[in-house]
């Protein structure tokens, strides 16, 4: 089969090769040749020749077939052609699609490996789906717990937060409260809920806020926590005082989201530190005491120095003996100062008017200024401008006091040259005024602190030298409260490095003067005194015996009541002072147990400043010591008036004029009888009522702005105490809340606490005043 295969491929291939009409010519040929030699061979097999007829034939016959057998081998081999190329094309068909089956087998194969895979993988996501359900059940189990534990923790938290009485806050990265304790709610004055939202700005005064921004700003900017103490208002107006603690919170990634605050009240920790500040004060107190102390030595020296310049001595000693006297005199105003000027009780300042003989007076200011003048250096004139009167009826210690102030000043802020001493009077309707100017030479007064020396405890700074800081600013305040007292006043006028004139005008009426042999011819008494330092007894017994009374003396309280027996003496002094009892006590167990008194007079040494005080505590007058010769003989007169063996009784009592000089002083008189002309006594007394319940609140916000130091709280405050007291007519309650209302009042920082202090402490004795006043007019009625 094979070389059969071989032949009819060979056969077509040379059919192609050569063309179907030379491939027939070709065959044609062949096929004759083959037809002539089978002839020839038939022919020679069969009759052993061959003729030319058969090769005729054979070649015919060729010729013959030759057609039909090359169109028939033609189409066949052409058929057969189309039918190789056709399986040819199948065949190729046939290794592609195989090609192509093969690769769908392996991508069959592939996807279902893929698929096998993904079948594992989606059992294995099932699997773990299972298992992340059951933990995140499991998740979800824990997450509640959580949820409720935090939840309880954080309602234990907040509860715990809430009690905390110190403030706790948060705010936002852009300085929004985030949410508040109740502690902060209380101050603010606003819920949590509306707090939330809000920025510093619209919770507090701009004051306070721009403090908390910078506060806020300097801990994000360094983002550390900060601690400082602050100020802060609540809603009713106290302003406490807080230690304040920030501190900045992140988020994990870092990113800033605000910070947290913490309040804690100190204010009684800043009272305590105004209380250790008041404690450095009290020391002025205790200077007082001591001085108080010392003032006895100091009236020896000076009474014995006095008895001694009474003496026969020659020029030298004389004049020794005026430096001694003139030494302790001036050391004896300086304590006086220290005592009288103490702010503690600067408020009670009294006048206590008595004869003074005016030229005496005046000629004793000269012999001390121009000793102490000439001590210095300086230049001492006095100068009588006019008559002057020959007696007044005006407080002779508080003018001397005043006197010895601005002389004083004067000479110590002069250097050179010296201090003019000017006086003249005019008498008009029995009054006297009285003009006394004081001008040195010293470094002068800044113009511009002119107005402003008069101020409490304000100190002028002038020059290189800085005399005028010299002092606590107390002498020239009280010096003009005082003349004030006497209808006057104090003016100055000043060029710096050309000195100062002081200038005091002041009006006293005239009184009849006792010359010193009328004096002198006093009636001799039996005295009475009871003292417990034998200096104090050497000068005043010496003075007494000199004047020609007799003087019997008790050193204690006990020997006192012994001793003393009323049918025999004429006067007593007391003491003020003793180591058993006081001189109050003895006169109050002499007049439980005598019916009748000699006068008993109180010997102090202290300045005299509240006589009052002496006579409702059961003396009849008070001195002071050392005892001079015109007072005693002052006491002598005024008491043998009206029998020098009658107590004084009821002398304490205010007669209608002391009530009407009172109400005048504290009532606004004029305001309250129109009001009760028109609406009566009781809706007065309401209102009294109304004001008792109004004041504590407003001194407890006052209190917490003095604390605070908080100039526009304590200013707010005092102008609703001086409107509430002006109601009222509560005059001199009104007038003092009017200056710590006005800060523009110079050295106000330095007086407003005394000013506060008035208020609290006069305001329920003014009370009673208006009350006592009410009832008066009720018996009118």
């Amino acid at each position: 089969m094979k070389p059969i295969k071989n032949l009819a491929q060979y056969y077509v291939d040379l059919l192609v090769r050569l063309g179907i009409l030379r491939f027939s010519i070709l065959l044609a040929l062949a096929l004759v040749a083959l037809a002539v030699v089978v002839q020839v061979g038939i022919t020679l097999v069969l009759n052993g020749q061959v003729d030319d007829i058969d090769i005729v034939r054979s070649v015919f016959f060729g010729l013959l077939i030759t057609p039909w057998a090359v169109y028939f081998l033609s189409v066949v081999v052409d058929q057969l052609e189309e039918s190789r190329q056709r399986l040819t094309k199948l065949v190729e068909k046939l290794k592609d699609m195989r090609s192509r089956d093969q690769e769908l087998n392996q991508k069959l194969q592939n996807n279902i490996s893929q698929l096998n895979l993904e079948i594992e993988e989606r059992i294995k996501a099932e699997e773990a789906r299972e298992e992340a359900m059951q933990d995140l059940e499991n998740e979800v189990y824990q997450r509640e717990r959580t949820q409720v534990e935090l939840a309880e923790r954080t309602a234990l938290l907040r509860s715990f937060i809430d009690a905390s009485p110190d403030l706790i806050y948060y705010r936002n990265a852009q300085g929004v409260f985030s949410g508040c304790n109740k502690a902060m709610e209380k101050l603010t004055g606003k819920p949590e809920n509306q707090l939330v939202g809000l920025t510093p700005w619209d919770v507090y005064s701009k004051e306070v806020a721009q403090q908390i921004v910078d506060t806020d700003q300097k801990v994000f900017a360094e983002n550390t926590s900060l601690t400082y103490e602050q100020w802060l208002e609540y809603p009713d107006g106290r302003r406490n005082y807080f230690e304040l603690r920030k501190v900045p919170f992140y988020s994990k990634d870092g990113r800033h989201l605000g910070l947290v605050g913490f309040g804690r009240d100190i204010t009684e920790r800043k009272r305590h530190e105004e209380s250790l500040e008041q404690a450095s004060r009290d020391k002025t107190t205790f200077i007082s005491t001591i001085s108080h102390e010392l003032r006895t030595p100091l009236n020896g020296i000076v009474g014995l120095s006095r008895m001694l310049l009474d003496s026969p001595l020659n020029e030298e000693q004389r004049h020794q003996m005026q430096t001694i006297n003139v030494s302790a005199i001036t050391l004896g105003n300086i304590f006086s100062d220290i005592i009288d000027m103490d702010k503690f009780d600067r408020r009670k300042l009294e006048l206590f008017p008595s004869s003074l003989n005016f030229g005496d007076f005046i000629a004793e200011i000269e012999s001390i200024s121009a000793l102490m003048a000439s001590q210095k250096g300086l230049r001492f004139d006095m100068e009588r401008l006019s008559e002057l009167p020959l007696s007044i009826d005006i407080d002779a210690t508080r003018l001397r006091q005043v006197l010895w102030n601005l002389i004083s000043n004067a000479m110590k802020f002069t250097k050179e040259g010296g201090v003019v001493v000017s006086v003249s009077s005019e008498v008009v309707s029995e009054v006297a005024h009285i003009t006394i100017e004081v001008e040195d030479s010293g470094i002068g007064i800044p113009a511009s602190e002119l107005d402003k020396i008069f101020a409490m405890y304000y100190q002028v700074k002038s020059g290189e030298d800085n005399l005028h800081a010299v002092g606590t600013g107390i002498g020239l305040a009280v010096s003009k409260q005082l003349i004030n007292m006497m209808k006057g006043d104090i003016q100055v006028s000043s060029e710096e490095g050309f000195g100062s004139t002081f200038v005091i005008s002041i009006e006293a009426p005239l009184s009849k003067v006792v010359a010193k042999d009328e004096l002198l011819k006093s009636p001799e008494l039996n005295i009475f005194m009871v003292e417990d330092i034998e200096l104090n007894i050497t000068v005043a017994r010496s003075l007494l015996e000199s004047m020609g009374h007799e003087v019997s003396v008790a050193m204690s309280g006990s020997e006192a009541i012994e001793m003393f027996d009323p049918e025999i003496y004429d006067l007593v002094f007391l003491d003020i002072q003793l180591p058993d009892m006081t001189g109050f006590d003895i006169a109050h167990y002499f007049r439980k147990h005598y019916a009748t008194l000699p006068p008993l007079i109180a010997l102090t040494a202290n300045v005299l400043k509240n006589k009052q005080e002496y006579l409702e505590k059961g003396m009849d007058d008070a001195i002071s010591k050392p005892l001079s010769v015109v007072a005693v003989e002052e006491v002598i007169a005024n008491f043998t008036t009206g029998g020098l063996n009658k107590s004084f009784v009821n002398s304490s009592v205010i007669d209608d004029a002391e009530c009407a000089d009172i109400y005048s002083r504290i009532l606004d008189v004029d305001m309250l009888e129109a009001y009760v002309n028109i609406a009566g006594v009781e809706p007065m007394k309401e209102s009294i009522k109304m004001f008792e319940g109004m004041m504590p609140d407003y001194l407890k916000i006052l209190d917490s702005n003095m604390v605070a130091k908080h100039q526009d709280g304590i200013v707010s405050e005092a102008h609703k105490i001086k409107g509430a007291a002006g109601s009222i007519g509560l005059k001199h309650i009104q007038l003092v809340a009017n200056k710590a209302q006005s800060p523009n009042l110079p050295a106000w920082w330095e007086n407003i606490n005394d000013w506060v202090e008035e208020i609290k402490n006069e305001y329920d004795n003014d009370i009673a005043i208006l009350r006592q006043w009410l009832a008066q007019q009720s018996k009118g009625e």
